[in-house]
């Protein structure tokens, strides 16, 4: 009997989750199966509910769910709470557990990388879902100053509200300095542009996007001219092992997880290019 572990998201066609996941329950010998389930926003609530009816033991959670499936299940632990994102589920006989392991995945991304954020300046691109456990782990990791740059003014004054970071208009953005910059927004998905010019880029020692197809984004194209760069994965890998520990309480074989993403995202490279 196999257990059942999947992605619920719109979309999921390119999630890189299965892959991870699948080849470290190969490698620690479960039995369990881990596969990527499109969900509409509209059948959301029913999809929960499948995940009670038919036992899946664990859930990872994807845009644009993060929010609202916080509504649809028993218990929230108090970091997700806090953040106000669920990107884990952990079904515990037919009890539903919210988590939030994003924001382990980019404290993780920046310790594995070598580089500090305690007492540093830190400017995010984005105030969108992704940038709440940003800011987060940010806060953990003690960072001195975050600012918050958004085309919609008002998303990072809520941010600014809740987390105590500095939001800033769109606007002023080109004349952003700081020691960190990471990029929270879709832009370079799949295409060859940047939400910011290199003369901004320029002036931050290191930076980090969330984007990672392609793996190196124009964005990060031009910051490796100045600086360290961090590509998506390493956020996306981290939080990963993370999920894995919450659903079995084994720690994961995280270098051939990462060997897995990294070769999937090369071969997803080749495709677009064609």
């Amino acid at each position: 009997m196999y257990e059942v572990y999947g992605i619920i998201g719109d979309p999921v066609d390119h999630s890189l989750s299965p892959v991870m996941h699948n080849v470290a329950f190969r490698e620690k010998n479960i039995k369990a199966v881990y596969g990527a389930f499109r969900v509409s926003s509209s059948d959301l609530a029913k999809a929960v509910e499948g995940i009670r009816a038919l036992n899946i033991k664990g859930v990872s959670v994807t845009i644009p769910h993060k929010e609202k499936v916080m509504e649809y299940l028993e218990e929230i632990d108090e970091i997700a709470y806090e953040i106000g994102a669920v990107n884990t589920i952990v079904n515990e006989n037919g009890v539903l557990k919210g988590y939030n392991t994003d924001w382990i995945g980019v404290l993780k991304a920046f310790k594995e990388n070598g580089v500090e954020i305690q007492d540093k300046k830190v400017v995010i691109i984005g105030a969108g879902g992704a940038s709440k456990a940003v800011v987060y782990a940010l806060i953990k990791g003690g960072a001195e100053k975050i600012f918050v740059y958004n085309r919609t003014f008002e998303k990072a004054k809520f941010l600014e509200k809740k987390f105590g970071v500095i939001a800033k208009p769109w606007e002023e953005l080109n004349s952003a300095n700081g020691d960190i910059i990471i990029q929270t927004t879709s832009v370079g998905l799949k295409s060859w542009e940047s939400p910011v010019e290199e003369r901004v880029i320029s002036r931050f020692k290191v930076a980090m996007d969330i984007v990672y197809l392609p793996l190196e984004t124009k964005f990060l194209s031009l910051a490796k001219k100045h600086g360290k760069i961090i590509d998506g994965l390493q956020m996306l890998l981290y939080q990963g092992v993370e999920q894995f520990k919450l659903w079995t309480g084994i720690e994961p074989p995280v270098k051939l997880m990462e060997k897995a993403i990294y070769e999937k995202v090369k071969n997803l490279e080749k495709e677009i290019l064609k």
